[in-house]
């Protein structure tokens, strides 16, 4: 469905404005980083800016929670092709996302200011991890009621899920800058991932890794 042009027009300006928080915040920071900053890399008035987002912390939580929301987009409009399609997407889109250098190097910058300032890790968490867990969490559970998947514990299984497909090389690139994994050795980590995923929750293991596999043929992009 078209929008009427002026909301499409805010639309559009939101994001050049949210797009322009993210390099602003990843190159200083939260502490570092002003509202006069975002609203000269975005090219607004700092009114404009204001009128858009009231404060500094409900720039950064709109900012990480439409990164989110992004890498959530895939559990909100499952794949006709099942499960598998729909984890095997949700995988690449996450680490597309995480794996930035812009993403990098914000998730650097708030681990070197939590202990100064606490609050900035509280508002990345809650804004960014957290609500990421609660997306996979609503989608795993999905799962389970339609007999795909057993588990107990939603969030343990999507700690699981997450963790397996890019944990390390994630944490790789965050303290080895120099050494951002290639697209092959994230194809490696995310089928694996997947895989040992599957054989732990799924309750069709081998045809759902069957069809993983074949998946898996794909050439890395």
């Amino acid at each position: 469905m078209t929008l009427p042009r002026r909301q499409q027009n805010r639309l559009n300006r939101e994001r050049q404005i949210l797009d322009a928080a993210l390099t602003v915040f990843a190159a200083q920071g939260y502490s570092g980083t002003t509202m006069d900053a975002v609203a000269a890399e975005a090219g607004v008035t700092k009114p404009t800016l204001y009128s858009y987002f009231p404060s500094k912390e409900s720039l950064f939580q709109a900012m990480m929670l439409g990164q989110r929301d992004l890498m959530l987009d895939v559990f909100a409009h499952p794949s006709p092709k099942g499960m598998v399609a729909d984890l095997w997407s949700f995988a690449w889109t996450y680490a597309d996302t995480v794996m930035r250098p812009d993403m990098l190097s914000l998730a650097r910058l708030i681990i070197g200011e939590v202990s100064r300032f606490p609050e900035i890790g509280r508002a990345y968490q809650a804004s960014g991890p957290d609500h990421l867990l609660r997306g996979i969490m609503r989608y795993l559970e999905d799962q389970r009621e339609a007999g795909r998947l057993a588990f107990e514990d939603a969030e343990l299984a999507a700690q699981d899920l997450w963790g397996l497909i890019l944990s390390a090389p994630r944490t790789q690139a965050l303290h080895m800058p120099d050494a951002i994994p290639d697209r092959v050795t994230l194809h490696r980590y995310i089928t694996n991932g997947l895989r040992v995923f599957l054989k732990a929750y799924s309750t069709h293991s081998t045809q759902d890794q069957d069809q993983l596999a074949a998946l898996a043929q794909q050439e890395p992009q």
